[in-house]
């Protein structure tokens, strides 16, 4: 992690994205570099990709989850912990946000507009090419600018986990990064990098030798999976 790099990370991407993936992996990186690291679940959308699931794996970490607990953690509904507050504002945390895909989740994090507008924040858009409405360009365009429209907030980077689940191949990874090159330039948005299941380390070694890549394990799983 790059010494200056800001403190609080904004995760948000379309629907089936896999930005809770990517949450759940950045809080363990930044576990290696920093005492206190919380992850705030604020995806009130997806029942089955929340990162509350993986309670007793952050507990092991040390790693502090803001999410509902008990029979609320389990309810399909927009429930915020007002224990966010705690974090954002104390400096010694490295907080991770995952947020829940287009204009609803965008609302729930938009609450929070006043306090991170002040603060050290970066809102990194997660592109999963193979995912309706974000297959494009223009797609991407639209979506961001509503999350941006409704959070009030602005993406600062996009990262590159174009992925067919188990069904992955290098094929489908290479093909994610063309278009999410295509959109870092038109959208003037750094692509930070591209994220490989590390059960394809060795089909896609070589692709990791000239791109950026950060090779991430998977938690979640699809309910018939």
């Amino acid at each position: 992690m790059l010494a200056n790099a800001p403190r609080i990370k904004i995760i948000t991407g379309h629907f089936g994205s896999g930005k809770t993936e990517i949450s759940i992996n950045l809080s363990l990186m930044e576990k290696e570099n920093h005492d206190k690291v919380a992850i705030t679940d604020l995806d009130v959308i997806n029942p089955y990709f929340r990162s509350r699931e993986v309670r007793s794996h952050f507990e092991e970490k040390e790693i502090e989850l803001i999410a509902p607990k008990g029979e609320l953690a389990t309810a399909d509904l927009p429930i915020v912990s007002g224990e966010t507050n705690r974090v954002l504002h104390d400096p010694n945390y490295h907080l991770i946000i995952d947020v829940g895909g287009d204009k609803d989740g965008a609302t729930a994090l938009g609450q929070y507009y006043n306090d991170l507008k002040n603060l050290n924040y970066e809102m990194i858009f997660v592109i999963n090419t193979n995912r309706p409405y974000v297959s494009t360009v223009e797609g991407m365009k639209a979506t961001i600018k509503q999350i941006e429209r409704v959070s009030r907030l602005k993406v600062s980077g996009l990262i590159n986990n174009t992925n067919l689940g188990l069904e992955t191949s290098l094929a489908v990874i290479e093909k994610g990064y063309e278009i999410a090159l295509q959109a870092s330039k038109q959208l003037d948005l750094p692509l930070l990098y591209t994220t490989i299941s590390n059960n394809l380390l060795e089909e896609t070694k070589e692709f990791a030798s000239t791109h950026d890549v950060k090779y991430i394990q998977r938690f979640m799983t699809l309910p018939w999976e």
